[in-house]
Parts: structure tokens; sequence; C-alpha cells
């Protein structure tokens, strides 16, 4: 396909896609499905070899949040049997984080649940940090506290932060449809403060809501003008009890389409399979690693992972390894000295202007092919042609979690 050739080329030099190309990717037929994962493996390859970064989550605060994202199971007035709990102690915080660690994991997330910290909270959550780093040496920290204020994001980076994750989840257009509690602009200035502070900003999407092609293209077009050093890509995991129980949309084929697209956009940057995976890619999850370089082990914030001794035994059988604590996930260009913050919005799939201007246009035989691919798409409503029944939904495998963080039971790394 001329597209896809197209698109590798582009990948190589980190240079940005067309809207139309990007849309393309999502109109393919299942038919080309190995075709577009060889060409997106090409760019994954190409920026992060055969290394699969594991990342743990520690959810330190559950439940009774007074947000209302109607995607959330913490979400207020969320009837979902999730597990609800204050403040993890740090000494009970470490434990989690060391059990990650020694299951593999680089990165550990400390995540919780809210609007955002209060001054306290950051002082509770950086006692944390501090004794994360101390028994766990090279342990990259990041954190995930939703809304900052002040100098919040400066005193994390002062406790040893390394990064901060706050998602845009969808596009600014459809937004409000999801929350009414915050704003699309209230996340992107968040992303800003980090970056600012020199914090690693990881900002990402949730697929599967019943947003449009165009939704999933705004989205991922709005990260990587935003340049966060990772995106994590989450699959929406309908729990019961939420408004969003019922959107069963996805299917292994399309999550696939939509990591390719993620990495054309996104070329160089560390692209991560996070939150739904097993729910909604099954048995197609090792394909997806030809896409992605970096992956969440074992248990989410409140639904159970497969098992963290499978997630090792897939990247192995695939033929890829997990990426060591001695090697530097980012490729080089994009860990070049810059003065903080003004990597924000720089685009082009990096934090230098190598690439030139993030408005190329295709060469007009990729546009055309493009122009059909996406004309194509809009004939046959490419957001639910795809879309599996409700009667197909799999229900049975969204599991709430019941072990690990805020249990008596071992966690699951």
């Amino acid at each position: 396909m001329d597209l896809l050739t197209a698109l590798v080329d582009k990948g190589l030099r980190r240079e940005s896609p067309t809207r139309d190309e990007a849309l393309a990717v999502l109109a393919t037929s299942d038919d080309e499905l190995l075709d577009v994962v060889a060409a997106a493996g090409r760019v994954r390859r190409k920026w992060f070899g055969r290394r699969v970064k594991l990342n743990y989550l520690v959810n330190l605060k559950s439940g009774l949040c007074p947000e209302d994202c109607s995607y959330c199971s913490q979400r207020l007035g969320s009837k979902a049997d999730i597990l609800k709990y204050t403040w993890l102690r740090p000494d009970e915080a470490v434990a989690a984080a060391t059990a990650g660690v020694s299951g593999g994991a680089k990165r550990v997330c400390l995540v919780a649940s809210g609007r955002g910290p209060t001054d306290r909270d950051v002082d509770r959550v950086s006692k944390t940090i501090e004794a994360i780093k101390e028994g766990n040496e090279g342990v990259e920290v990041c954190a995930c506290l939703g809304l900052l204020s002040g100098d919040q994001a400066e005193r994390l980076r002062a406790a040893g932060a390394d990064a901060y994750n706050h998602n845009l989840n969808t596009s600014e257009g459809t937004y409000a449809d999801i929350t009414t509690t915050h704003t699309y602009a209230d996340r992107v200035d968040t992303v800003r403060q980090a970056q600012a502070a020199g914090l690693s900003a990881c900002s990402g999407l949730i697929a599967g809501m019943g947003e449009s092609d165009a939704d999933l293209v705004d989205v991922v077009f709005s990260l990587r003008a935003l340049d966060p050093d990772s995106v994590p890509v989450n699959f929406l995991i309908p729990f019961e009890g939420t408004p969003l129980a019922k959107e069963w949309n996805l299917t292994p084929q399309r999550c696939l389409r939509i990591l390719a697209m993620v990495r054309f956009v996104c070329p160089d940057v560390e692209v991560r399979l996070a939150g739904g995976r097993e729910v909604h890619l099954r048995s197609m999850q090792p394909l997806a690693l030809h896409l992605v370089n970096s992956i969440f082990l074992g248990d989410y914030l409140t639904s159970e992972g497969q098992a963290g001794q499978a997630d090792l035994d897939m990247i192995a059988d695939a033929g890829f390894e997990v990426e060591g604590a001695d090697t530097t996930t980012l490729p080089a260009h994009r860990r070049s000295e810059q003065p903080a913050g003004e990597a924000a919005g720089a685009g082009c799939g990096g934090h230098d202007s190598a690439c030139g201007t993030c408005e190329h246009g295709a060469p007009e035989p990729v546009a055309a092919a493009a122009a059909s691919a996406s004309a194509s798409a809009s004939a046959s409503a490419s957001a639910s042609a795809d879309a599996p029944s409700g009667a197909g939904a799999r229900t049975d495998l969204v599991a709430v979690r019941r072990r690990g963080a805020g249990t008596d039971l071992p966690p699951n790394a």
C-alpha cells in the first residue's frame, strides 16, 4: 500500500502524518491488518528496538472520587463494586511498589483518585516517593494525582518524581460529553505544569467510549502537539455500575488499528498499552507488542489484569525482551538538554526542530490514497463497522481487583 510506505517513511524521519492518513489507518480492512501492524512495527523498532518497558500501578487511594468521569469506576455516583480505601501508608505503598519492581517493572506509577491533591496530599506522596526510591535503586516513579495547582509539580519533582501522568482521554470537542466537573483545558494545563517543572509528561487516551474515528485522530494529534514523553493507550473497561457499562465498541482488530495510528502519529514516543488490553485484545495481545514499546505489568487500578508471569511469558514468546533498568527508554534526540517547558507544543515527535514543521502535506499519490481510504471509511461508518454487538460483550473478562494494594492479599506482579 502506498499509504503504508509513506507512513513508514515519515515515521522513520519523525515527520507527522496528515489527518487523512491517520484516518485512513483506522479505515483499513481486516485483510490489510497484518500489513498495517508490520508497517507500524518498522517504526517502533527503529526507535525502540525489541525492548518492552514494564510499568507497575499502585492505587494509593481508591474510589470515592468527586469527579463525574463517565468511564471511571471510581467516579461520583459509581455503583461499581470496587475496592474503596483512603490513603495507603508509605510502607504499604513501598511494599506494593517493590513487588512490581521485583517482577520486572522499571517504572512505578502512584495513582490516587480525586480532583487533585491538597498540599498535605503532596507531602504524603512525596514521602512515599522518597521511600520507594530509597528501597529500589534506579526505579522511575510517576505520580498521577489529578489536577495540579500552585507549586505542586515542583514539589513532586523535588521529592524525586520522574514523571507525571494526566491523560487527555478524548477529543476536545467531545470532552464535555464524558466529564462535566472539569474541562479539557484543565487537563492540558496540568500536563504543561508538569513539563514546566521538569517532569517527564505522560498523557494518553481512552478508546471505546463511542467516539468517532475523527475524535480518535483529534486527541492523538493534540497529544502530539503537547509532546509528552509517553502516551498510554487505554481501552475502555465497561464496568457495571458506570454510565458507559454498555459501550462494547471494540474488537481486537480495531484496537490494533488504533495502536498503529498512535505509533505513526507519535513515532518516537513511549507508546504504552494500558488498561483494557486483556478485555479487548485477548489472544491478539502479542501482536500489539509490535506497535507499543511499553505495557503495565499485572493488575490495574480497580480491575485485574492477566498474571504477571503471563505478561513476561508473552513478551519472551513474541521475541521481545524486557527493558532493563540500566537502559534509557527514549531515543537520544528526545533526551537533549533543554530548558524546562520548552518541549511543550514542540510536536513533530521530538524535542528538536530537525524534522521541520508540523504542517506537512502528503505527496499527491499518498494524499489520493489517504483520501480514498478516508472516503471509504465515511461510506462504511468505520467507527461502528467492526464494533461487536452487545450480545458479544465479554463481560466475563471484566474482573474487579481484589488483591494487592488496599487488601491483605499479595499483589499480582
